[in-house]
């Protein structure tokens, strides 16, 4: 296909057109011309940046880390250290968020051991949940 419309963008990549739009706002998707009848034409190489920024987003990257990757995707010759510390970065985020996450799995099943039925004015849940004043 020589050119897209955003429907087509959308549909190949699973984003919303809404979304394509915000990402153009946003810088991530460069301006794109617009037809007669005002339809917005994408060349093929929209469609890879697309795939990219979406990939991106999947792996949890924020919209800064994205236009980043963006950014350091272009310099197809330089050293990849500066991607490695990104995506280090973000991994240890992610690590981060594990551990909050198992933190709170553990806190939740224990309140759900600890509460063997019965009635609510006992309930050892509804009990952690309400503050203390």
């Amino acid at each position: 296909m020589d050119h897209y419309r955003i429907g087509d963008l959308a549909r190949a990549t699973d984003t919303k057109v809404e979304t394509i739009r915000w990402y153009e706002k946003q810088g991530l998707m460069p301006a794109v011309s617009r037809t007669a009848g005002n339809y917005r034409l994408y060349a093929p190489a929209a469609l890879a940046r697309l795939s990219f920024i979406r990939r991106a987003r999947n792996l949890g990257f924020s919209l800064d880390q994205v236009r980043g990757l963006l950014g350091l995707a272009e310099q197809r010759d330089a050293d990849c250290a500066s991607v490695d510390a990104l995506a280090a970065t973000h991994l240890a985020e992610i690590d981060r968020k594990v551990a909050d996450l198992m933190r709170l799995r553990k806190e939740l099943s224990d309140l759900l051991v600890s509460c063997k039925g019965g009635r609510i004015a006992e309930c050892r849940i509804i009990d952690a949940l309400t503050p203390r004043i």
